[in-house]
């Protein structure tokens, strides 16, 4: 496969000054390198190539080279560049080795600078609460138990007895990280003595074996705003895990869970009720008692003629709105209940009533069967 344009592997126009390589080199460098793609595995290809074509053009004889010759110029042994020698991808890559390491190390990753990384912000935790439909109406406050880490009373954070401060690590000098050459590349690695912390502490804590945080059950008073649903995350700052070696404590996300309600349906801040009625009030029209989420009741009038399905309103019966702004709606679906159990009597009157239905008695009943009749005719012709 033909090697490509080493102005086109760094992203730099042909004729570019030296300033400018180095730029787009640095660019390149910190896009390509394997510690930041570890799941793209033509990252280490790619970033030996963009090594290569630097180590030409940063040449001033080899880039005059390169400019009249292309590649062609480092072929059967002329100047020894463009990777058919050794290309020297440590001098390459050392003017921007600050750069590239700036996100991982506390930019710069020099001695003294140990106390950025020492202090360690604790992690974030998550607590499922389940509320029920009645709490979730009208708010409520909850008293949670959380298994966390805590900062160490002993130590007062710090990991070391008596709530000694820490001395720089000595064989990385504070910067948590010791490079070795291996080959073309400079290789960076967390520092075996301190973990990467870039202090280590002479004589640790005996409650928490120098970590600085102990695990602890805690309680805590929650407030559950009214109006809350499934899914609501409620953020307490500084009540999660607590920071290693004094560092500050994370968060506590608190995934709020409704469960669900015998009688009502949620649907936002509305509302859904079913309400069976009995066939006499469907067909004659009435009155019927139905619960509201607040423990009252309310009467709800049923027309004459009311079919299973027919839904009715209620005005700001609903949910509240989390962040305010009123009130949703109460539905209330009307279920027409067909009689059951019937005695002699009951089934008597039925038969009777049956025998005086007229055709527009059932509206819907008639319309669909004219539409079968007609469709049976239109088949037979």
């Amino acid at each position: 496969m033909p090697k490509r344009d080493y102005y086109e592997v760094l992203g730099a126009a042909k004729g570019a000054s030296a300033e400018e390589l180095k730029k787009a080199y640095r660019t390149k460098a910190k896009e390509l390198h394997p510690d930041r793609n570890t799941d793209n595995p033509d990252a280490e290809a790619q970033f030996k190539e963009i090594n290569e074509a630097y180590d030409v053009l940063k040449d001033a004889d080899k880039k005059a080279a390169y400019d009249r010759y292309g590649h062609a110029a480092f072929e059967g042994g002329r100047g020894g560049g463009g990777g058919q020698g050794n290309p020297d991808f440590a001098s390459a890559f050392s003017d921007v080795f600050e750069d590239l390491f700036g996100d991982f190390m506390g930019r710069g990753g020099q001695p003294g600078q140990g106390n950025r990384r020492r202090a360690q912000r604790g992690s974030d935790l998550r607590y499922n609460l389940r509320v029920s439909l009645e709490e979730s109406f009208k708010g409520v406050q909850k008293t949670i138990t959380v298994p966390s880490s805590i900062a160490c009373d002993t130590c007062h954070g710090t990991g070391a007895e008596g709530g000694a401060e820490p001395v720089t690590c000595p064989t990385c000098s504070g910067m948590g990280k010791v490079r070795a050459q291996q080959g073309f590349f400079t290789v960076e690695r967390t520092c075996p003595t301190c973990a990467g912390a870039g202090q280590t502490i002479k004589n640790p804590c005996k409650v928490c074996a120098g970590a600085g945080r102990i695990e602890r059950e805690r309680s805590l008073s929650v407030n559950i705003p009214a109006g809350v649903e499934t899914g609501t995350r409620i953020r307490l700052a500084s009540e999660g895990e607590a920071g290693m070696r004094g560092g500050p404590a994370g968060d506590l996300y608190i995934f709020i869970e409704t469960r669900e309600h015998p009688i009502f349906q949620r649907d936002g801040v509305n509302l859904f009720c079913r309400v069976p009625v009995s066939l006499i009030t469907a067909a004659l029209g009435g009155e019927v008692e139905v619960p509201t989420i607040d423990g009252g009741k309310s009467r709800v009038k049923v027309p004459a003629g009311t079919q299973t399905g027919k839904q009715l309103r209620l005005r700001a019966k609903g949910m509240p709105a989390l962040r305010g702004g009123g009130s949703g709606d109460m539905l209330i679906e009307l279920a027409v209940e067909t009689p059951v159990n019937l005695s002699h009597r009951q089934k008597e009157l039925l038969r009777e009533f049956e025998k005086l239905e007229a055709e527009d008695n059932n509206p819907e009943g008639s319309s669909f069967f004219a539409k079968v009749k007609g469709f049976w005719d239109s088949m037979k012709s």
